[in-house]
């Protein structure tokens, strides 16, 4: 581990040297992704020093025998050690991206569209804990406000550190969510089980994928909201066809066609890029179980009782009875036992290398 860092810190003078030299901000790309890993290196030499300082401080009192601060630098120590260990188990490449996500409802009519919309705030509340902004792409409305579907964009202010981006913590909530409860529809007071789904896609920048305008087929119709009435009176919702892969976006949310094909165009890329990645995992001989992109979507994975007050991870077996704060943004012990089994898979995958 001494070894793996000291490497580490050599790079991080040579990020840091990168970054002073005023020609690398002129490519914008090399900028983001020097700055990138800057902070994933300042990160890990950070917690490195503070181990090594530990260290010499456990020894220190342990000569002056000062017990009780002896005692708590030996607890400390082995904490960082650990904590040093995480952060050197290599990342997905996704993870300092921004997000974009997709919900859309499943069967259960209604009560299906207004859960998608309950998951929206959700997410909207988590990402407002983080400090993260959240922006509306696209979505279609039912009458009673829920969504049939909704589109939005994660996105991280300034550079996260490893581990803290929109995508590094999201990733794992892609597949299929299911809700029991009573719907406001449901005269009888009978339970019901509906569902939606969650897409999770790492937002892709124009040069993560290169995109063929012949390639495209770009249709124009009208927007329209709940119940089919018109929004507005101009063709200026957007659908795009991506040829070669068959993938379909449409926006309409944007008063002008112009700012409709933009969003629709940055959804296109993000879905290219993560078949792509998925296309590169699945060939990967050491692709982990618990990566989002290589599992079947329409997967369950999870379930929110309301009347139990229940939510249930069905890939870790987390369980809590706190669902009314869950729906309300407070993801994090629900998304933390997620990111350490990713860990213990890397983990594994590391030790199981001759």
């Amino acid at each position: 581990m001494f070894e793996a860092v000291e490497s580490l810190i050599g790079e991080h003078a040579e990020v840091e040297q990168q970054l002073a030299d005023p020609a690398v901000h002129s490519d914008a790309r090399r900028a983001r992704d020097l700055g990138r890993r800057y902070a994933e290196l300042t990160a890990i030499i950070r917690v490195y020093r503070e181990w090594l300082d530990a260290g010499e401080d456990l020894v220190a009192a342990q000569e002056l025998h000062m017990t009780e601060e002896a005692a708590d630098l030996e607890r400390r120590v082995p904490e960082l050690a650990e904590r040093l260990e995480r952060m050197l188990v290599p990342r997905d490449p996704a993870d300092g991206k921004d997000v974009i996500l997709e919900i859309k409802g499943g069967e259960g009519g209604d009560e299906s569209a207004l859960f998608a919309a309950d998951l929206m705030r959700m997410y909207s509340r988590f990402a407002e804990r983080h400090g993260w902004k959240v922006d509306v792409l696209d979505c279609t409305e039912t009458a009673l406000g829920g969504y049939k579907s909704v589109t939005a964009a994660v996105k991280a202010k300034g550079t996260p550190e490893p581990g803290e981006a929109p995508y590094a913590k999201l990733k794992f909530e892609g597949g299929v969510h299911r809700v029991q409860r009573v719907p406001v529809t449901e005269s009888q007071g009978r339970i019901h089980t509906s569902a939606a789904g969650v897409l999770v896609l790492p937002e892709a920048e124009d040069v993560d994928v290169q995109v063929n305008d012949n390639d495209l087929r770009i249709d124009v119709f009208r927007s329209s909201g709940p119940g089919g009435q018109s929004v507005n009176t101009t063709d200026s919702a957007v659908r795009i066809t991506h040829l070669p892969t068959g993938i379909v976006v449409s926006c309409q949310n944007e008063k002008s066609q112009l700012q409709n094909k933009e969003q629709a165009m940055r959804i296109l890329r993000s879905r290219l890029l993560d078949a792509a990645q998925a296309e590169a995992d699945a060939a990967a001989s050491d692709a982990r179980r618990s990566q989002v992109r290589t599992v079947d979507r329409s997967e369950r994975v999870r379930t929110y009782n309301f009347p139990e007050n229940r939510i249930s991870d069905h890939r870790t077996g987390f369980k809590a009875y706190n669902l009314d704060q869950v729906i309300d943004g407070a993801l994090d012990d629900v998304i933390g036992s997620l990111v350490e089994a990713d860990l213990a898979d890397r983990l594994a995958a590391l030790e199981d290398r001759p």
